[in-house]
């Protein structure tokens, strides 16, 4: 199983640069999220990455081994494609034994007649059936080894997918968005199996996805793409509690972090609306910073209490929580009535509190909730507070 190495890794279309220059180191046994929205150059990357698409520039090397010129089947990778790329005429047995039935191919077993015959002999080979039976059962598909693909159901022909490039045993496993046609039922139980089968083979994983629960859930690092470029690597706890710019805060998180471009007058903060309130912790130099709070780190209070001064816009019952949609109030008591949905302040509430909307309330946070953004480049600052309490947070 190769340790991953991509340096000054481009990729260009003609003109068009996809991938100016990608550098990452990727651990065996690693399950590496590629996350970003889409045309971001992740499963270029990934196609890359497997010798299906050329490298402009730079080196990928397994283990050391620059495989630049290697061909797909020198990688030893498995591919598991978006569309499940599954061969209609073929049984399910014949569709998860194929790899191996190529591996033992001759030359002249693909005369047209020939090949019916040989590929007919290939699947009774006793090393060839019990691999591909075993595979099945791991995956459960036992009872459908006789069906075709157009009549199993989406969540069963990706388990087809996945069984046929297990099937190789291959060092390392290349998925390119494989979830992205299946309903939300589906998804969440192939992403349980899709990590159960991490944990079973032990092989490196690099998953390509524009679904950030996906990358959450199943990934032990993730990297954070957005115009071929590396926004952010860590684990998941990591890019999500501390993003490293606006970019990852907006694009990580459900709803997404609220970023308030703020001012800094005093020991108060305040919105170009003219909402002020003061800040319950230390600041970080500058008169113009942005304030990024997640929103179940904010709290709803009372109006009148020490807080951000708010109108309860929009309220959405999840359930066993609540996401309320809010806009600042002025000093003089007025909202923007005309702010859109994504210039609201966020806040996920537990239980179901009776709030309607056009409630005044006041949003509350502790010192240690606050992540400070630069405005003039997005990208985050030091924590402005003392070691110490960070510590004690």
């Amino acid at each position: 199983m190769p340790d991953i190495q991509l340096n000054g890794v481009t990729k260009r279309f003609g003109n068009s640069t996809v991938i100016p220059r990608f550098d990452a180191s990727i651990a065996d046994g690693e399950f590496l999220v590629l996350l970003g929205p889409s045309g971001c150059g992740k499963s270029t990357l990934l196609r890359m990455i497997a010798g299906l698409t050329e490298i402009t520039s730079g080196t990928l090397a397994f283990d050391g081994q620059e495989v630049n010129d290697w061909s797909p089947s020198r990688r030893g990778v498995a591919f598991v494609f978006q569309s499940y790329a599954l061969y209609p005429h073929m049984t399910v047995r014949e569709n998860i034994a194929f790899p191996l039935l190529m591996d033992a191919f001759r030359k002249w077993h693909h005369i047209p007649l020939v090949s019916s015959i040989a590929r007919w002999n290939l699947m009774r080979r006793p090393d060839i059936a019990e691999r591909t039976n075993q595979i099945a059962e791991q995956l459960e598909l036992t009872p459908l080894m006789d069906r075709r693909p157009a009549s199993l159901s989406g969540g069963q022909r990706q388990r087809v997918a996945l069984a046929r490039s297990l099937v190789r045993d291959p060092s390392l496993y290349l998925l390119d968005e494989p979830l992205s046609n299946l309903d939300a039922k589906l998804r969440t139980q192939m992403r349980s199996e899709i990590s159960a089968l991490h944990q079973r083979v032990r092989k490196t994983f690099i998953y390509v996805t524009h679904d950030q629960v996906e990358a959450m859930t199943m990934a032990t690092n993730i990297i954070v793409m957005n115009h071929g470029e590396i926004q952010q690597v860590g684990t998941p706890d990591e890019i999500y509690a501390r993003p490293a710019n606006t970019f990852v805060a907006r694009f990580v998180g459900a709803p997404p972090m609220n970023l308030l471009d703020v001012r800094r007058d005093g020991a108060r903060l305040s919105l170009e609306a003219g909402t002020s309130w003061s800040h319950p912790g230390a600041f970080p130099a500058g008169g113009r910073l942005i304030l990024g709070l997640r929103p179940e780190r904010l709290k709803l209070l009372p109006e009148g209490q020490p807080g951000i001064p708010a109108q309860v816009a929009l309220v959405e019952r999840l359930g066993a929580e609540v996401i309320l949609g809010c806009r600042p109030v002025s000093a003089d008591g007025t909202s923007s009535g005309d702010l859109l949905r994504q210039d609201l302040i966020f806040v996920r509430v537990a239980g179901n509190p009776r709030v309607a909307p056009g409630a005044k309330v006041s949003l509350g946070y502790d010192a240690d909730a606050a992540i400070w953004y630069s405005a003039e480049t997005g990208q985050a600052l030091p924590d402005p507070r003392p070691v110490s309490a960070m510590v004690e947070a």
